[in-house]
C-alpha cells in the first residue's frame, strides 16, 4: 500500500471539503442558522477526519469536527438571521 504525501492529502481534504460545501450550500432551509450548522457540520467532520487520521482516530476526530463546526457554523448563522430579520 502506498503511503500518501502531504501534497495528496490536502488535494484530497480540499476536493472534499469543496464537494461537502457545495452540497451543504444546495439545501433549502428556512433560516441561515440551519444551512450555516449544516455546512459548518460538513465542513468540521472533513477537517476533523483528516487531523484524527493522524492520530488513529478518524471516527472520533470526525464526529468533534462535526460538533464543533456545526455549533460555529449555527452561531454564525444565527447572527446573519438576526440582522437579516431585523
Amino acid at each position: 500500500m502506498k503511503t500518501k504525501t502531504p501534497k495528496t492529502r490536502i488535494a484530497a481534504g480540499a476536493l472534499f471539503s469543496a464537494a461537502a460545501l457545495s452540497f451543504a450550500s444546495c439545501s433549502n432551509y428556512d433560516s441561515h442558522a440551519k444551512n450555516d450548522a449544516a455546512t459548518g457540520a460538513l465542513l468540521g467532520a472533513a477537517a476533523g477526519a483528516a487531523i484524527g487520521k493522524d492520530s488513529g482516530n478518524t471516527g472520533t476526530g470526525a464526529a468533534l469536527g462535526a460538533a464543533v463546526g456545526g455549533g460555529a457554523g449555527y452561531a454564525v448563522g444565527n447572527e446573519k438571521d438576526k440582522r437579516y430579520y431585523r
